[in-house]
């Protein structure tokens, strides 16, 4: 996929984004249209299916994968100890503090990049820190991690270095396809999270 085409699918969603998280007048760290477009354009949201995998593989207890596609996929299959919480729910209050929280690396994933990258881009809206998205979504980890193909003989070192830890990550992960390696796998109860403390109103004025 060529960068025009990525830029394209990002910012496709920008406008309806920022349309739809409501004008709120009380947090100054609301982005505007060309601040976010600047941390879109600059990919810092995206964490590579590598850093995902190893991290699974060492079982870092840091990491929180939320799967953000429908139930019904969830249920079929998703990475392990990934928690659902659907797009469509992304702004409910039973959520908030999983998602506005400074303990746990928040990652989104969907079947591709696109509707991870929406939540993302909400949640930069509200002034959430610590929310990232799986580049390229769970296809893209079935690709590079479940089955990584083997490189040409003639490729740099670095490729087979690359490739061997992929291997590795599939034998500890499950290996083989996504579906099978992850039809059973465990869904973790959503964490918890220590609730922040409401600011209290200031008393008086007009």
């Amino acid at each position: 996929m060529n960068m025009r085409l990525k830029l394209a699918l990002a910012i496709i969603p920008l406008g309806i984004i920022i349309a739809a998280v409501p004008e709120n007048t009380t947090r100054p760290y609301k982005l505007t249209a060309p601040e976010l477009l600047g941390e879109v354009k600059e990919g810092m949201q995206f964490v590579s299916t590598d850093e995902v995998a190893d991290m699974l593989v060492q079982k870092d207890p840091s990491l929180q994968l939320i799967d953000v596609r429908d139930k019904d996929s969830f249920d079929k299959y998703h990475l392990p100890g990934a928690i659902n919480i659907p797009l469509a729910d992304i702004l409910s209050v039973e959520n908030e503090d999983y998602l506005n929280q400074d303990v746990k690396m928040n990652v989104f994933y969907s079947n591709g990049s696109t509707a991870a990258n929406e939540a993302w881009m909400i949640m930069r809206q509200l002034g959430y820190i610590n929310n990232y998205v799986m580049q390229g979504g769970m296809n893209y980890y079935a690709e590079t991690i479940m089955s990584p193909g083997k490189p040409a003989s003639t490729s740099p070192d670095d490729e087979f270095a690359r490739y061997d830890f992929r291997k590795g990550a599939s034998a500890a992960l499950g290996g083989g396809t996504l579906g099978a390696a992850t039809e059973n796998a465990p869904s973790a109860p959503k964490p918890v999270i220590k609730k922040r403390p409401k600011k209290k109103r200031v008393a008086g004025g007009c």
